[in-house]
């Protein structure tokens, strides 16, 4: 007999469900699903800085070399010169005289009528903005070649690591100074090129494997490969024709610019940014180092200064080769292959000039458009000495 306990209507009726658990077994034979979780993401490689694109290298390569084509398009040797090298295939384009410009290029008087860098025009015209004109403008193909080779190859690395802003104004202001300097040394010649700004990239690469010494391995070999390619690159300066000015006031620039636009925080504490809040439990680490700033702050003082004297003196018409004797032989070491003394001796009176070929000794007498004029001097002297 079965014992059965009273239930009233009154009663209420509990339900009580169990949950299976994952370990037991289905009562149909298939185990119970278990919850869908997705894939972990494949581990990202640490990029504790941005890259950059690469756009404004490229551009100023362009620009470079499309104010050369505009160059020798107002240049039109056959039409103001009788002698051209190339006329019958380029036309307009052909290229001045060998003797004139051995770098095949235009005439002195067109770079000066673009821009070029002429002493007296500064001084006596107060036409300052030939300081910035002339980094754009080139001599002749090998020279504007060169330049721009060696831009792609330097700047492009430089713009990827620093964005366009910092390269674009270590540039531009490395360039102002090697005007400056080249402007202070180099008083019978009209000068242009990018080599000043070039060179100022040089010398902030330096600046910046310095300041950044602790976050790079392999760190005295890449200062010696840098190092070696400034020195042989500042070799070169001293042959004839080649303007070691512009590279060495670029360069210095360049080099006080590097400790202040290229300088990189930490990576504790581009570490400590990044991660997720309560990650990190040790103590705040600073920026950047205290040498770090210490070098920023001298280089700021020291560019100003550097810069502001150096407009100074320039504009109050100062012949740096007054004060430093020496100096020239930073631009020319004379040797038996080559000299470094001006072609013509001149002798100027009102617009009466007369020169004297120092290479073969013919004298010729002149009068001048224009009693201010390097580029009509130079061009004179290359017609007289050819």
């Amino acid at each position: 007999m079965a014992w059965r306990s009273p239930v009233t209507d009154s009663s209420p009726e509990l339900e009580i469900k169990v949950q299976p658990r994952l370990s037991d077994p289905h009562p149909l034979g298939v185990g119970p699903s278990r919850p869908h979780r997705p894939p972990r993401p494949p581990p990202q490689a640490y990029r504790p800085f941005k890259k950059w694109f690469p756009w404004l290298v490229p551009v100023i390569v362009v620009a470079n070399v499309g104010l050369f084509v505009l160059a020798m398009y107002l240049n039109d040797c056959p039409r103001h010169s009788g002698s051209c090298l190339g006329a019958d295939f380029l036309g307009r384009f052909a290229f001045q005289n060998i003797h004139e410009n051995p770098l095949l290029g235009p005439s002195s008087a067109t770079l000066l009528s673009m821009g070029a860098l002429d002493v007296m025009k500064v001084v006596d015209e107060r036409e300052s903005w030939r300081l910035v004109t002339c980094m754009w403008l080139h001599a002749g193909v090998f020279h504007v070649v060169a330049n721009m080779v060696s831009l792609l190859f330097v700047g492009i690395r430089l713009e990827q690591e620093f964005g366009f802003v910092k390269i674009g104004l270590l540039y531009v202001i490395s360039g102002i100074g090697g005007s400056i300097l080249s402007a202070l040394f180099v008083r019978t010649t009209i000068s242009v090129g990018a080599s000043g700004a070039l060179f100022g990239l040089l010398g902030g690469m330096l600046s910046e494997l310095l300041t950044n010494w602790s976050i790079y391995a392999n760190k005295l070999a890449a200062l010696m490969t840098l190092i070696l390619i400034i020195v042989l690159n500042l070799a070169v300066g001293i042959l004839p024709h080649v303007d070691n000015f512009a590279h060495s006031g670029g360069f210095v620039s360049g080099f006080f610019l590097g400790f202040i636009l290229l300088i990189r925080p930490q990576f504790g504490w581009v570490s400590q940014r990044n991660a997720p809040p309560g990650y990190y439990r040790s103590s705040v680490k600073s920026k950047y180092k205290v040498y770090q700033c210490v070098l920023l702050v001298l280089s700021v003082l020291l560019l100003i200064a550097g810069i502001s004297i150096g407009l100074i003196l320039l504009l109050h018409g100062v012949d740096g080769n007054e004060h430093c004797p020496w100096c020239h032989y930073l631009r020319c070491v004379p040797t038996p292959l080559w000299n470094c003394d001006v072609r013509c001796r001149s002798n100027l009176r009102g617009n009466e000039l007369n020169l004297t070929c120092l290479d073969d000794g013919k004298s010729q007498s002149y009068k001048l458009s224009n009693n201010n004029s390097t580029a009509e001097i130079e061009m004179l002297c290359s017609q007289l000495c050819s």
